[in-house]
């Protein structure tokens, strides 16, 4: 089969376009801008396409299959000469039902902790020698390539992402996948540039349900009051199964949670995770997996890349972590103070819904477990993204008197080189810091 990618630097789609790639199937792609570790992974696979941008010369009729990335545009000449064409034309979503439409599609879904759950659940197949089909929206410690279409498992585990599936389909990727098996972590408030009220991003998850194969099984955090009155209230013809936080508790630094085999001692920590591993036990139990051998498994976790990924500190402890939306942030540093005591917790504001000015104030509070709570934002980034001016006056009021607030790289990078009187540092961003070198930062703490 020839695939085209348009817009194949993304996270999901380099990873789908190499694991067709390693199936033998004939690559190619596009893409305006391309970052790390897209770039170099696709290079390493002779996948890198040989100039950035569009070219609808690219585009020729014996392409059996396009697939179109949400960065692109509708107006996108690639596109635009595939239409022409009458090509088959494929979201990345859209693409994964359609290979894994004979197989049981287990997909985990939430507004938070989709990549740790996932991330979970495949660390225990893989840790017991069961086998799966999976897509993960990120990079995960043991797996050379994020998608696996062809293991041979019955199985075909994914991430059921709420954004848009492409330019041209404006349905919620996790509307496409028809789960047989599925779970839902919780509801916060996302994507506000999308769904511009609660009650529409709300609908989402409503109309999620309802896309469940009948007779197949919903697991549901029961600790999340809007979730929980949204499944019970639902007619959908499907098995309902609650979970909540196993017991746990915390010695000397080592959080660990009570089994039938007696305590057992964790590497990862917060009461989030905790949840997360509760989702994953029950998906593990519904693929096969034996309840002692997912605790034999989980007690080697060590987290999802940039979910409170240990970065650096010798002597205090530095975590990366991809909080952004208000409810990730608050249970990211709640899990830090809870752990660690006196933390600084460092949020740089880089999406489309954190620098809205009307979605700011759902901030407030978030960072108040920290002993220091700091927010950066670059006015480059916001005029980039082509919202709102937005001021630090405008910041300070969201997030309370209490947290400092950048608007300078610099002023940030010099203030964080500083490391007295805190226990532990979390940076949470879905960004980069404008660039900051965190490793080199940190190197000596």
């Amino acid at each position: 089969m020839r695939v085209h990618f348009i817009a194949i630097g993304g996270s999901a789609m380099h990873n789908l376009a190499i694991a067709l790639h390693n199936s033998g199937h004939e690559v190619t792609g596009s893409d305006d801008q391309i970052f790390e570790p897209s770039r170099s992974r696709l290079a390493d696979k002779g996948l890198l396409p040989g100039m950035e941008g569009w070219d609808a010369g690219r585009i020729t009729d014996d392409i059996d299959a396009v697939i179109l990335g949400m960065h692109a545009r509708n107006d996108n000449p690639e596109l635009l000469r595939a239409q022409e064409l009458e090509l088959n034309i494929f979201s990345y979503p859209e693409f994964l039902y359609e290979v894994s439409k004979n197989m049981t599609r287990v997909v985990i879904a939430g507004s938070h902790g989709k990549t740790t759950t996932t991330a979970m659940v495949l660390h225990a197949m893989q840790h017991t020698g069961l086998s799966t089909n999976y897509m993960v929206g990120a990079q995960l410690e043991g797996f050379d390539c994020m998608v696996e279409l062809e293991s041979g498992s019955e199985f075909m585990v994914m991430e059921g992402d709420e954004y848009l599936s492409s330019p041209i389909d404006l349905r919620p990727k996790f509307h496409l996948y028809r789960p047989n098996i599925t779970v839902i972590t919780g509801i916060a408030w996302d994507h506000i540039n999308v769904f511009p009220t609660f009650e529409s991003y709300l609908d989402q998850f409503r109309k999620y349900i309802d896309t469940i194969e009948p007779g197949g099984a919903l697991i549901y955090n029961e600790n999340d009051p809007v979730l929980k009155e949204l499944v019970e209230s639902s007619d959908a013809p499907v098995k309902r199964f609650p979970y909540s936080l196993p017991e746990y508790f915390i010695d000397e630094g080592t959080t660990y949670i009570e089994t039938s085999e007696g305590s057992m001692p964790l590497q990862v920590f917060g009461k989030h995770n905790l949840s997360n591993l509760e989702a994953a036990r029950w998906i593990c139990l519904e693929m096969g997996v034996q309840e002692d051998e997912f605790h034999d498994a989980i007690a080697s976790f060590t987290g999802a890349q940039n979910r409170m990924q240990r970065l650096a500190g010798r002597q205090i402890p530095v975590f990366r972590d991809f909080a952004h939306a208000p409810s990730k942030v608050q249970a990211a540093v709640a899990a830090l103070a809870e752990q660690y005591g006196e933390v600084r917790a460092v949020l740089e504001l880089h999406t489309f819904s954190s620098l809205n000015p009307e979605f700011i104030p759902m901030y407030k509070g978030v960072l108040d477990p920290a002993k220091e709570g700091w927010v950066y934002y670059s006015p480059k980034a916001v005029a980039h993204k082509k919202l709102p001016e937005l001021s630090k006056a405008a910041v300070q009021e969201a997030f309370g008197p209490n947290v400092v607030v950048f608007d300078s790289k610099d002023e940030l990078e010099a203030e964080l080189a500083k490391n007295d009187g805190i226990n532990a540092v979390v940076m949470m961003s879905s960004g980069n810091f404008s660039g900051i070198d965190l490793g080199a930062l940190f190197a000596s703490y």
